[in-house]
């Protein structure tokens, strides 16, 4: 195939088979010109959906196969339908067989017949045999929730899912009678005197308690996902092995109900362990997860191997039901690791994948592991709903609001187990715009949607569904990957992707019916580019949109806050940024240079970024919220009450800003080059700040009174 940019050297052909799967050919850049696309980069993404485009007679048999997929089936592989609307489901069966369809309700609550409409569609011969297709519709008072539709014909009985989601998302009943604030904290650097060198479950619970003491509703935490269970384990909390399952460096040992029943030598074993690694909590040098989690995995074997009872056996059995295959299949992959090593491409053929693994003995082999593997996750589950119950406890907000990240590590266990839901050959991230002009590879393999839909957003669902076990809400990093992700070929620079389109309706859906069914409060992040109708779609559905003071214009002018959107969670920072006090000192300016960055002189980018913060500053002045020659704290202050000033339900207070931390948590365009995701919580002083002081540190007590009463007013 030609390789050149050219809408011709693209081709009718393949153009059309791109279109056909949502692989998009052209696309507007940052500055608003319109780009084709390179057709090495649209053969390689058709590649990694699993077409033959080789050749222009394999394009052409690609294209007549992917028309025809859904004429070789009765019924669709899922059906994704919205309450209070009609939905018509499209039915195929020999041309002339008569066909009656009908869809069962969720946890038998009866079943309905389908309305045929009358709606002519002409025939296709498909292998040799002449195929109708007949238009049935589902009728708009079924229930919410997972259902069943059932075709039967002359050849037999066809069965799909029916998912029928919100069609706007409830409010969690805290967050309808007037706005919230909560803290955005990275739970890592979050340490009290009882930590083992990193902030873990009980830690986010004593959080949320202090939270709540000061008039918060919440408490928004970096995704807990599971990283590798041996060293080194990935420090960036948004490049998990999983999303589904938790990072058992969270656990807080001495909380595992068993530990009470340790002999008096097996707890001191467990103290020992902990003494290991306590003294780092006192330490404000990078946070060492390896070292945490040598002592914790110790220390939780000793507990492990003490036993249940008959009733945290049943427990225990019970979950494991609840989460299965998932979770085993999970498990299974961790003691793999253990066994054999990381990363995944140099194990044996046997544990190549969990049919292989199964069949070459190596899960009977390592049952005990796996089985260790999975209690850790039941003790990440209890401690996590732990952790909700303290922060619901007031009655004043949500509770804990997880993070979803974007996607997972490319030689992690999602990518071992879920098989074709990931694509292989092709990984995510974002083009070229102001802030990165080379874009952005995140090392992260995508879903493919065809299959997504084949396996009826099951793995999807499973993934939402456990992290809402026990949360207030969901923050979707990116959320507008769930409309279209830009997809870059192995080893091509990022600018070298193209943008492929998901089925939106169906994954916002699934969203939108487990949030409502857990009471959560779905938050996407819809920062960068991103597609005009797309914001408005998510207002539609419920779903809050994220506003950060310093990225809310109105073309060339700072927004004011009373034009911030009221379905949003509005900050003055994130994690990628530094906190306030670090940024108003241009300390990422400072970090960039040092880092060789940036793309202009320095002096050049500071008087850059002196303007764009005035530009802020001066608004706050403009309001009475700021007096000239104000110091840091009363200016971090200020900004919040600005903030405070716009109709947005949701106020994220950054934790940094609370007690004046400085140090920047994440500095994208590295790895290596500087410490991301291992700064603790420190103070202006640049001491540590523990949790046990949290609640009476002057600083935090003053800025939490000033949102407070900023909201209250």
């Amino acid at each position: 195939m030609a390789t050149d940019s050219s809408t011709a050297e693209l081709g009718a052909e393949l153009t059309d088979l791109a279109t056909a799967c949502g692989v998009a050919t052209t696309f507007t850049d940052w500055q608003g010109r319109a780009t084709t696309v390179p057709a090495s980069t649209v053969t390689a993404v058709l590649t990694a959906m699993g077409l033959d485009v080789s050749s222009r007679e394999a394009v052409r048999d690609a294209l007549h196969e992917v028309k025809q997929r859904p004429w070789r089936r009765v019924l669709p592989p899922v059906v994704v339908a919205r309450e209070g609307r009609l939905h018509p489901v499209p039915v195929h069966v020999a041309h002339g067989d008569p066909v009656d369809v009908t869809v069962e309700l969720e946890d038998d609550q009866g079943w309905a017949p389908l309305r045929q409409l009358d709606r002519w569609v002409d025939p296709v011969r498909i292998d040799g045999r002449l195929t109708g297709r007949a238009t049935f519709e589902l009728p708009d008072d079924l229930p919410l929730g997972w259902h069943v539709l059932t075709a039967r014909t002359p050849d037999g009985v066809t069965r799909c899912p029916v998912v029928v989601t919100p069609d706007v998302l409830e409010l969690p009943t805290t967050l309808r009678t007037g706005r919230s604030w909560g803290y955005q904290a990275q739970l890592y650097s979050v340490r009290s005197s009882r930590s083992w060198g990193v902030g873990d479950l009980a830690d986010l619970a004593e959080l949320a308690a202090v939270a709540a003491g000061q008039g918060a509703g919440w408490v928004l935490v970096n995704p807990l996902a599971a990283a590798q269970p041996v060293a080194p384990m990935e420090p960036s909390p948004y490049l998990p092995t999983t999303r589904r399952f938790v990072n058992p460096v969270y656990l807080r040992v001495e909380d595992v109900h068993e530990v009470a029943y340790l002999s008096p030598g097996d707890r001191a074993l467990v103290e020992r362990f902990a003494d290991q690694v306590r003294p780092a909590d006192h330490d404000s040098s990078e946070i060492d997860r390896d070292a945490a989690w040598a002592a914790k995995r110790q220390a939780l074997e000793v507990v492990y191997a003490h036993g249940r009872t008959l009733s945290r056996e049943a427990a225990f059995r019970r979950y494991v039901a609840d989460e299965d295959p998932g979770l085993t299949g999970f498990a299974t992959w961790c003691a793999l690791a253990e066994r054999f090593g990381l990363p995944a491409a140099d194990w044996p053929a046997a544990a190549a994948d969990p049919e292989a693994a199964r069949a070459s003995g190596l899960v009977e082999e390592l049952a005990d592991r796996i089985e260790f593997h999975r209690w850790l996750q039941w003790q990440c589950d209890e401690q996590l709903r732990t952790a909700q119950d303290a922060a619901t406890a007031p009655g004043t907000g949500p509770g804990i609001v997880h993070d979803l990240a974007v996607g997972v590590h490319p030689d992690g266990a999602d990518v071992w187990s879920l098989g074709d839901a990931l694509a292989h050959g092709v990984t995510v991230g974002a083009p070229p715009d102001a802030f990165n002009q080379q874009g952005q590879d995140w090392s992260q393999p995508p879903w493919r949607p065809d299959q997504l839909a084949e396996v009826a957003y099951a793995p999807f669902r499973d993934m939402v569904r456990t992290i809402l076990r026990h949360a207030g809400g969901l923050r979707i990093d990116h959320v507008i990957g769930l409309f279209r992700l830009w997809w870059i070929p192995q080893d091509a620079a990022p600018s070298a992707g193209t943008y492929v389109r998901y089925d939106h309706d169906a994954l916002i859906g699934i969203l939108a019916l487990e949030a409502q069914r857990a009471g959560a409060v779905l938050v996407g992040e819809d920062l960068g580019t991103v597609e005009p109708w797309v914001r408005d779609y998510l207002a539609d559905r419920g779903i809050l949109g994220s506003a950060v003071l310093w990225f809310e214009y109105d073309g060339e002018r700072p927004k004011a806050p009373e034009a911030y959107r009221e379905l949003a969670l509005a900050s003055v920072t994130v994690h990628d940024l530094p906190p306030t006090a670090g940024y108003l000192a241009q300390e990422h300016v400072a970090l960039r240079d040092r880092l060789g960055l940036l793309t202009r002189p320095v002096a050049e980018e500071r008087a850059q970024d002196a303007a764009e913060q005035e530009r802020i500053l001066g608004l706050v002045r403009d309001r009475g919220l700021l007096a000239e020659g104000a110091d840091e704290q009363a200016t971090v202050e200020a900004l919040h009450r600005y903030l405070a000033l716009s109709p947005s339900l949701m106020v994220g207070v950054s934790l940094v800003d609370a007690v004046g931390d400085r140090r920047t948590q994440n500095q994208p365009g590295t790895s290596d080059e500087y410490p991301n995701w291992r700064m603790p919580l420190t103070g202006p002083d640049g001491k540590v700040v523990l949790l046990d002081d949290l609640a009476d540190d002057v600083r935090a007590q003053s800025l939490a009174r000033a949102v407070d009463e900023a909201l209250r007013s």
